[in-house]
C-alpha cells in the first residue's frame, strides 16, 4: 500500500460535470489507524447542493430518453475505469476507512462488479408488458433525480447498490457520501467523469449537515439511503410533504441461530467471518448467536481461539485481518456496550481491550454469559464484538427474534434440513440464510423488515424502486 500525502485540491465536488471545491466549513478526514489528517477539504455548500440537484434534473430529460445500450455503455465504461484504477482508489480507501488492504481491493472491485453487471444484466422488467385479459399496458418510466445517500461502513460498495440501478432506469443522481469518508468517492467520480454526460452523476461532500436539504429538494424525487434506523425516520418525514418515493437500508441487529445437529468444525470459520466482518460494522453482520446450550461450550472456545489469532494491525502491515474501527464516535459506542455488558456479567472469552498507541482500535471480542435484556444483545453493537447465547427452547428464541424491532437478515446452522427449515419458516425478517450469512450478489434483492428498513436494493425488485409504474388502456 502506497501511503502518501493528498492535496485538498485533488478531491472537488462533482456538480454538472466539473470538479468544484467546497466553499463552506472545513472538513478533515481522519485516518483511524492513526487519528491523524488523511487531508483537510472544505465541504459542500447549501447553494453547492442546490447546484447539483438542478445538473441533474436538467440532464434528466437527455439521459432518460437514451436507449438501454446506450446507457449501458456508460456503465460499462464507469466499470472498466473503476477497475483501471483500482489501486489508487484502494489506497486512499483504507486510509479513509482503516480497512486492511485486502479489503479495501475487495470493495473497490466489488463495485466495479456492481456497475459491470448492471451493464450486462437483461431489463426485461423496464420493458412495457400487456396485462393479461385487458386492452391495458404496464410501462416502468423513470423518476427523476434520485438522491443517494451513502454511509461510511462500504463508502464504495454501498454507492455501487444504489447508482447503477438508478443510472440504469433512466434516472439522474445526486451522492451524498458519508462526513467521515468521502474521499474515495470524490476521486472515483473525478476519474469517471470523462465517461458520463454533464448531470449525470454528481456528487457532494458535506460535514454532516446538507442531509436534510438534499432529502427535502422539491426537485429529489426518490431518496435512497443506507444508515441508522434513527436517521432514516428524519428521511422519511423530509420525505413526506411531497411524497418522495424511498428506500431506505436501516439498521440490523441480525442473529445467527445454532442447532443443536450443528457440525461446528464445519460452520466455525464462516459464523466467525459473518460475525466480524468489516471488524463488526456490517448492517447485515451477525451481531449474536443464539447457539443450542450442547454445543455452547464448545462453539465459545472456537469462536475465541480464531478471535485471539486474527492480526489486528494497520492497513499498511502485511497479513493484518482487521484494522481499526472506522470512527471515534463509533469506537465510543462499541466499547461503551462492552463496558455495560461485562458489568451485567458478560465474560470475555477472548479480546475485550484496546491495544496502546494510536487508532480507534478494538481486538475481535467474544462474550459469553451474556442474555436477552442485555445492552450488547438487544442493541446493534456495530463493532467487534460478538455475545453468544445458550438456549434450550427454540420457540423462545424465535419468539425474541421476531418481537426485535429489528428484521434485517437472520441466518440458521445446522445439519438437518427438516429442523432449519422449521425455524426458516418462523423467521420475519427480510432476508434468512442457511449455513451462510449475507452472500451479497446484485442479482439478489436485499431489504429489511420492522424498522431494518423501507423497500429493497438490487435484484429486479431494487431496479424496479427507481421506477414509476404506468398503466395505458
Amino acid at each position: 500500500m502506497l501511503d502518501r500525502p493528498y492535496k485538498p485540491s485533488e478531491f472537488q465536488n462533482l456538480i454538472n460535470g466539473e470538479g468544484v471545491l467546497g466553499d463552506s466549513s472545513e472538513l478533515s478526514v481522519i485516518n483511524p489507524a492513526t487519528e491523524t489528517a488523511v487531508v483537510t477539504i472544505l465541504s459542500a455548500s447549501a447553494k453547492q447542493v442546490d447546484n447539483a440537484v438542478l445538473a441533474a434534473k436538467a440532464a434528466f430529460p437527455t439521459w432518460s430518453a437514451l436507449q438501454q445500450n446506450e446507457r449501458k455503455a456508460v456503465l460499462a465504461k464507469i466499470a472498466e475505469i473503476t477497475k483501471a484504477n483500482m489501486n489508487e482508489l484502494a489506497n486512499l480507501h483504507a486510509s479513509e476507512t482503516g480497512k486492511p488492504m485486502a479489503d479495501s481491493l475487495f470493495e473497490i472491485g466489488a463495485t466495479a462488479g456492481f456497475f459491470e453487471f448492471h451493464a450486462h444484466v437483461p431489463t426485461d422488467a423496464l420493458d412495457p408488458t400487456d396485462i393479461p385479459n385487458s386492452d391495458a399496458k404496464a410501462y416502468r418510466l423513470p423518476l427523476g433525480v434520485v438522491a443517494a445517500i451513502v454511509p461510511w461502513n462500504f463508502p464504495m460498495a454501498l454507492m455501487a447498490f444504489k447508482v447503477p440501478g438508478a443510472l440504469l432506469a433512466g434516472n439522474t443522481v445526486v451522492i451524498k457520501p458519508a462526513p467521515t469518508t468521502p474521499l474515495t468517492t470524490l476521486l472515483w467520480a473525478s476519474l469517471i467523469n470523462e465517461a458520463l454526460p454533464k448531470g449525470v452523476i454528481n456528487v457532494i461532500a458535506d460535514s454532516g449537515d446538507l442531509g436534510p436539504m438534499l432529502s427535502a429538494h422539491k426537485d429529489v424525487r426518490k431518496i435512497s439511503f443506507t444508515g441508522s434506523t434513527a436517521t432514516g425516520k428524519h428521511i422519511m418525514k423530509s420525505a413526506a410533504d411531497d411524497l418522495k418515493r424511498i428506500t431506505l437500508e436501516l439498521g440490523g441487529n441480525d442473529p445467527a441461530i445454532v442447532l443443536a445437529n450443528a457440525d461446528l468444525d464445519d460452520i466455525s470459520a464462516p459464523l466467525f467471518e459473518a460475525g466480524f466482518m468489516n471488524n463488526g460494522q456490517t448492517c447485515s453482520a451477525v451481531k449474536r448467536v443464539y447457539v443450542h446450550q450442547s454445543k455452547h461450550d464448545a462453539l465459545v472456545r472456537k469462536l475465541s481461539e480464531m478471535a485471539d489469532a486474527a492480526k489486528i494491525g494497520s492497513p499498511l502491515e502485511d497479513g493484518v485481518k482487521f484494522g481499526p474501527i472506522q470512527n471515534q464516535r463509533q469506537f465510543d459506542v462499541v466499547t461503551e456496550l462492552l463496558e455495560d455488558a461485562v458489568k451485567q456479567g458478560a465474560v470475555v472469552e477472548a479480546g475485550g481491550y484496546c491495544p496502546e498507541g494510536a487508532g480507534y482500535y478494538l481486538r475481535p471480542t467474544v462474550l459469553s454469559g451474556v442474555k436477552d435484556g442485555h445492552s450488547i444483545v438487544d442493541e446493534e453493537q456495530f463493532g467487534p464484538v460478538l455475545p453468544i447465547i445458550s438456549y434450550d427452547d427454540i420457540n423462545e428464541v424465535i419468539s425474541t427474534i421476531n418481537s426485535s424491532s429489528f428484521g434485517l437478515g437472520a441466518s440458521v446452522w445446522g445439519s438437518d434440513k427438516d429442523d432449519i427449515n422449521v425455524v426458516v419458516k418462523q423467521i420475519e425478517t427480510g432476508s434468512v440464510w442457511i449455513n451462510k450469512h449475507f452472500p451479497v450478489a446484485p442479482n439478489i434483492p436485499f431489504g429489511g423488515a420492522r424498522q431494518s428498513g423501507v423497500g429493497s436494493e438490487l435484484g429486479t425488485q431494487g431496479l424496479l424502486e427507481f421506477t414509476q409504474l404506468k398503466i395505458v388502456s
